[in-house]
């Protein structure tokens, strides 16, 4: 059975094994990787409390598959490509070769600053080369990546270097971000007075902003590199970790207002990003691929470092914005380096539509083979258009379908290979189970259905815990449905059997691709000195598929304009500006049950002017609410 699937006969194949014996059809595509000494036993697990073991008795290091297995060969291979943020700013490229190099200097860096296997370390850093060298230096010794990414405030920040008791941090003093400078350094001070777990703080110079440094807990990087050279650059062996030793946490919007870690481990998560990357994409040899993510999110995580580089590709990774200093910088970025595979979000796309086609149809994009979207179902129009005017109608797109719990691609065309459909994530990768539920808990058979959309088989790449939770885990994964991973996404299977998702099914919003907890958004309006309560819901949004509609209850006597400004600059200080609601509508009460629960259905209905549909309000403790909310939305549109 090859490692890549090239014909659909092959992934029917392949689907079939996955299916019948997944245990054979793993282990084979696991013996692509190197291993420091075989696994025992391939899949170990039961879905109820949960428990889900991988290649036990494997040892291995995620940095030799991503680095050293390479080196003979194509050590001088580019492995990443950098685009800095002003483009008259020299980009700069990593060979295989340099990016180990880099790799291991900083990880002595690490141990240097007394970091050893299962330590946590937060990383906070713009979107430059050294970013993807901390998190491999950290994987290199089995230290514990939590990546956060550049837009989340000092709460934020906190709140996760708590939770994991970090004890490192590596940020920068600044970053770029269009015409913007994020002070990475100051928002790190600002955290750090509520963390007691940090000893230490590694600061990249980036911006050359002025920054306060601590004697005694914060060190340049640059003078921790230095150090490393006069001890004479010493190897630093790759660190044998057992196939089921946490990799990394990366914290997650979840329904409750507190983000949650979740947990991906050494051998599953690595054989699952590779395995995807290779077949999603259909990558070949010395080809350029382009994800425009930040690693900061789970899409970096897997398709910018570990994916791509476990199989020897050509990652390039972006520092700015799709917009500056013009909307033409993607298609600038793709001419300059003949990218092949563009892989990139639909609320890029969207914008990017938005400023009409000149700044596409300018530019030679002939070198693009592949596309990808991520974070979103992406709407017919932006797959059009992305086919038509990027692609020239000519490149395959997958749609792809997965979360950050889910370590890599789940529901996918396979570029070229499977059949592809606007808007249908469309078929599953092997090793995928997926089922629909209904409400009580029966799955739904046949096609043509819709439903809750389970799955009910372990793949590798799948979360393990959530840190420090486990009953977390459990409760939010594994409890709705018995014996099933319950995704939270609705979703629709057509007569052919293919699959469309609908959207979230519980209290989450997506919005830029991006997952935000209803509870989180409203438990930072509510600390709001004059705000009393709020309900938060998504609504239709041009650009951002999802935007974000607060209903709040404030103090008498306010000056609404004001307060709303207020409201966004606090969103802003405890989340970060990426949960800022896009509409505040003051109300003088929320439409609830008497059990006092808010209804939340007739919100949505508003905040999406389907005042037509509201349903029966006749359960709700003061049905005159609805009119006056009503009345308030129709005055907010005028």
């Amino acid at each position: 059975m090859s490692f890549q699937i090239k014909t659909f006969e092959e992934y029917q194949d392949a689907y079939k094994k996955s299916v019948e014996n997944p245990e054979e059809f793993w282990g084979e595509i696991a013996n692509n990787f190197f291993w420091k000494r075989k696994w025992t036993n391939v899949l170990n697990w039961n879905f109820s409390e949960p428990e889900i073991k991988w290649f036990e008795g494997g040892k291995l290091n995620i940095t030799e598959n991503c680095l050293d297995r390479h080196i003979y060969k194509n050590g001088d291979t580019p492995a990443i490509i950098w685009e800095p943020n002003d483009p008259s700013e020299a980009h700069r490229v990593l060979t295989y070769k340099q990016l180990l190099n880099k790799v291991e200097q900083f990880a002595n860096v690490l141990k240097n600053n007394n970091i050893k296997k299962g330590d946590r370390v937060c990383i906070y850093l713009p979107m430059v080369p050294e970013l993807v060298i901390a998190v491999l230096a950290c994987a290199r010794i089995g230290a514990i990546h939590s990546v956060v990414f550049g837009g989340f405030s000092a709460q934020s920040i906190a709140d996760r270097i708590n939770d994991a008791e970090c004890k490192l941090v590596i940020t920068a003093d600044g970053g770029f971000r269009g015409n913007k400078v994020l002070e990475l350094k100051t928002i790190v001070d600002d955290a750090l007075m509520q963390c007691k777990s940090v000893d230490k703080v590694i600061v990249l110079t980036r911006s050359r902003t002025p920054i306060s440094m601590l004697k005694g807990r914060d060190v340049w990087w640059e003078d921790e590199i230095k150090k490393v050279e006069t001890q004479g650059n010493p190897a630093c062996p790759a660190e044998e970790m057992d196939a089921e030793d946490t990799l990394f946490i990366l914290y997650t919007s979840g329904s409750t207002g507190k983000p949650k870690g979740v947990v991906h481990t050494t051998a599953g998560y690595m054989i699952y990003t590779g395995y995807t990357f290779a077949n999603t994409f259909q990558y070949q040899p010395g080809e350029v691929y382009f994800c425009t993510a930040d690693i900061g999110w789970i899409t970096g995580h897997s398709y910018i470092v570990y994916g791509p580089l476990s199989q020897g590709a050509t990652s390039l990774m972006f520092e700015g914005i799709p917009t500056f200093p013009d909307a033409g910088r993607y298609w600038d970025i793709v001419d300059k380096y003949k990218v092949n595979i563009l892989y990139t979000a639909p609320t890029a796309i969207r914008s990017l539509m938005a400023f009409g086609d000149e700044y596409v149809d300018s530019k030679d994009l002939s070198s693009l083979r592949v596309l990808g979207s991520v974070g979103e179902p992406i709407n017919e129009e932006a797959w059009h258009w992305y086919k038509d005017k990027v692609g020239k109608g000519k490149c395959p797109i997958a749609d792809t379908w997965w979360q950050t719990e889910n370590g890599g691609h789940l529901i996918t065309p396979i570029a070229g290979v499977t059949p592809e459909i606007p808007g249908y994530a469309l078929l599953p990768l092997p090793g995928i189970q997926p089922c629909l539920m209904d409400e009580t808990g029966k799955e739904i058979e046949g096609n043509d259905v819709s439903g809750n959309l389970c799955i009910k088989f372990p793949w590798p790449g799948m979360l393990r815990t959530t840190w420090g939770d486990h009953e977390r885990c459990k409760q939010t994964y594994f409890s709705t449905y018995k014996n099933m991973y319950f995704t939270g996404d609705g979703c629709y299977r057509s007569p052919e059997g293919y699959y469309r998702i609908t959207g979230r099914v519980d209290d989450v919003l997506n919005v830029s691709g991006h997952r935000i907890g209803t509870a989180e958004v409203e438990n930072a309006i509510n600390m709001h000195s004059d705000v009393v309560e709020s309900a938060i819901v998504g609504y239709p949004h041009p650009v951002k598929g999802q935007g974000i509609y607060a209903y709040v209850i404030a103090n008498h006597h306010i000056d609404a304009d004001k307060t709303r400004q207020d409201i966004l600059q606090t969103v802003t200080r405890l989340i970060g500006a990426i949960a800022k609601p896009d509409i505040i509508q003051f109300v003088t009460d929320l439409p609830k049950t008497r059990s006092g629960k808010i209804m939340r259905r007739i919100l949505r209905k508003v905040a999406e002017n389907e005042l037509g549909s509201l349903g029966d309000t006749s359960t709700l403790q003061d049905p005159t609410v609805v009119d006056k909310i009503v009345e308030g939305a129709k005055n907010l549109r005028k």
